[in-house]
């Protein structure tokens, strides 16, 4: 069954689950309102931010009292990443361990940045390989799904960086490798 999606700049990467895409929020306070009940009839729980505090008016204030209003709580979280740009392995690592956490406790996520293009990509594309694809299978995964929103010319591929790409080729951590280093770190 595939989940309604709560704006068309978005996809499943896993349905019901995890849901990425672009800046979930708005200039008018009316169309925040709208959008914030969108995503919350559609059971997104969690939000992860992967912009910078400067770049766009936050939502999380209207996030929370759409949530409140309707009598659920949400989870909201922000990893800053430079637009255009990669994360370190360790903020990837902590990224993807939030991601695991807020689904295994039954909260479907919502992964964005600015247009939900580069940031997003790299970080889709990561935690499928944590799932078990390889690389080159996760990349063309998130792209496919990319290419299920309206077209953007000027970015026809996501993660649109060459450098996002690379990052998503190089990420090595798989459900095998994730399960020794954490017995490893709980027996040392």
């Amino acid at each position: 069954m595939t989940h309604k999606l709560p704006i068309v700049e978005s996809y499943w990467l896993r349905d019901g689950l995890f849901l990425a895409g672009e800046y979930p929020g708005a200039g008018a306070p009316e169309e925040m309102r709208h959008r914030m009940d969108a995503f919350l009839e559609c059971g997104i729980r969690a939000f992860i931010d992967l912009t910078e505090p400067h770049e766009l008016p936050s939502y999380e204030a209207a996030l929370k009292e759409a949530a409140r209003s309707r009598g659920c709580a949400v989870e909201y979280r922000r990893f800053a990443i430079r637009d255009h740009n990669i994360p370190s392995t360790e903020t990837m690592r902590r990224i993807l361990d939030e991601i695991d956490s807020f689904i295994q406790n039954g909260l479907p996520v919502y992964v964005h940045c600015w247009a939900g293009i580069g940031r997003t990509g790299t970080v889709a594309g990561c935690h499928l390989v944590r799932q078990g694809m390889t690389p080159r299978e996760a990349l063309a995964r998130v792209n496919a799904l990319y290419k299920t929103r309206p077209p953007n010319p000027f970015y026809p591929a996501s993660p649109e960086r060459e450098e996002q790409v690379r990052f998503v080729l190089g990420w090595r951590e798989t459900p095998e490798s994730l399960h020794k280093s954490r017995q490893r770190f709980c027996e040392g």
